[in-house]
């Protein structure tokens, strides 16, 4: 049998408005449980919510930047289900009628781009944050469970793609180029650790042609964590399915400690939500001055950028990809730029030792101690051979560590490179006459005894020598 890979993805952006969706709370994250609440957000009768302008502004933004057409009249609804961290035990959404839709993503793969379609991009409301006090963390096995109802009311939006991806790559590839983009737009953070940004992935598999039951997987919150679930259901279902056996539409929960996924509960259906029309806020109608003056604050989007890099700076386009998939990196890189040095050396550092030098710190590149300037420092150093690329590395990690200029550490350290001919050539010749069987093997054409001898020059200049003028003096004078 022949299997295709079917998958649709549900994301939702937390959005970093100064208060909550419908009332006047703040919507920072953290700070003690059930602090950040009030009796609008905590569904008290009687109460009446008012409309976030900021929260509709930007979901409309999102929306333009995805290519979707804003509707001209959308209403909120009720969401009706059951569940303890809903105070109101409905949730505001929109149903049929969302703010944006109908836009599209395109995602640039390895020899291919693969178009998405955006069904829609809506605004609601978060929900509150169950704490399950137990061993496990989860509702299963757990003692009791607590909650927090400061995360109840943040302004969501939400992110709905056609069922167009075909495989875990192109998913996590779609879900990092979003990500990007709300952090372009300013209108996220989209710190997954925190919950700011969250994904639900839909997958099934088509058997010779005919569409196959979906499934619904939650709990992912990393890109990693997304790869490897949608990757484990795939083998899953494909592994059911030649067994035999009819997969169930259901929601399953991946746990990424055990790699897998398990049954959480069956697959609800829009009917099970009881939608209503929310009889407490009014009709959404953006004329179309107030739309224009939204979309004047589009700024340059991740693959904007990305073309403009490969263009402008002339950077392959792997460099490009990586440095423009943050906002913050592509920042830095654009800053360093203007000290003057060549563009693909300074992409090259940032991408290659910097970026590792993050990594290992745990350092985002906004608290990088390194600036831009001093990157620039770096190369301009290189370039004029008063360090060598060994240098480079050491000096590179000593500024990430102290904070320290290049120039300063170079100075400091007395790591000047020597770059005068005639003190290297004395070096050389002494090199040379100290160990006249290596000379004779490097005369013989023996490469390794280049290597022997290059080390010998090293070591008598503590490194310091220039390494492509004392390879040629060698060369030069054996041949």
């Amino acid at each position: 049998m022949e299997y295709q890979t079917i998958i649709g993805l549900e994301i939702h952006a937390e959005l970093n408005t100064a208060s909550k969706m419908f009332c006047g709370c703040a919507a920072t994250f953290g700070g003690d449980p059930n602090s950040k609440t009030c009796p609008i957000c905590l569904g008290h009768p009687g109460v009446l919510p008012v409309a976030n302008r900021a929260a509709v502004a930007n979901t409309i933004l999102l929306g333009l930047a995805l290519d979707c057409a804003v509707t001209p009249r959308s209403i909120f609804h009720r969401k009706n289900y059951f569940y303890p961290d809903m105070p109101k035990d409905f949730q505001i959404s929109q149903y049929d009628i969302p703010l944006t839709s109908g836009g599209r993503l395109a995602v640039e793969m390895d020899g291919y781009e693969r178009m998405v379609g955006i069904t829609r991009v809506h605004l609601e409301e978060d929900t509150g944050k169950s704490i399950h006090i137990g061993e496990s963390g989860r509702i299963h096995g757990a003692e009791h469970s607590l909650e927090d109802f400061n995360r109840a009311g943040i302004p969501l939006a939400e992110i709905v793609t056609e069922p167009d991806l075909r495989s875990p790559e192109e998913a996590r590839t779609f879900m990092q180029l979003l990500r990007a983009t709300l952090e372009y737009l300013g209108i996220s953070d989209c710190k997954m650790e925190e919950g700011s940004l969250r994904c639900d992935a839909n997958i099934s598999l088509a058997v010779d042609g005919k569409m196959g039951t979906k499934v619904e997987i939650k709990n992912m919150n990393s890109f990693r964590a997304l790869s490897r679930a949608l990757t484990y259901e795939v083998e899953r279902q494909r592994f059911a399915l030649e067994q035999g056996h009819k997969i169930v539409q259901e929601t399953r929960h991946w746990d990424d400690a055990a790699g897998q996924t398990s049954p959480l509960r069956s697959k609800e259906e829009a009917f099970d939500y009881r939608y209503f029309p929310e009889p407490d806020l009014v009709p959404i109608e953006p004329d179309a001055e107030w739309v224009e003056a939204i979309r004047a604050r589009m700024p340059e989007l991740p693959v904007q950028r990305l073309h403009r890099f490969e263009r402008d700076f002339g950077l392959p386009p792997e460099i490009a990809g990586m440095l423009t998939g943050e906002k913050a990196m592509a920042d830095y890189f654009e800053r360093a730029v203007e000290t003057g040095q060549d563009p693909l050396e300074l992409a090259k550092w940032i991408a290659g030792d910097l970026s590792a030098l993050l990594k290992d710190a745990s350092v985002p590149i906004e608290a990088c101690p390194l600036k831009p300037q001093g990157l620039g420092e770096l190369v301009a150093l290189l370039a004029q051979r008063i360090i060598s690329g060994k240098m480079a590395k050491e000096v590179l990690r000593e500024a990430f560590e102290s904070g320290n200029t290049p120039r300063v550490i170079v100075a400091d350290r007395g790591l000047s490179q020597i770059a005068d001919g005639a003190e290297i050539e004395s070096v050389v010749d002494e090199v040379i006459a100290d160990n006249p069987d290596a000379a004779e093997d490097m005369r013989q054409g023996k490469e390794a005894a280049l290597k022997f001898l290059m080390g010998q020059v090293m070591k008598k200049t503590r490194g310091k020598a220039n390494p492509s003028m004392a390879s040629e003096l060698l060369r030069k004078k054996l041949g």
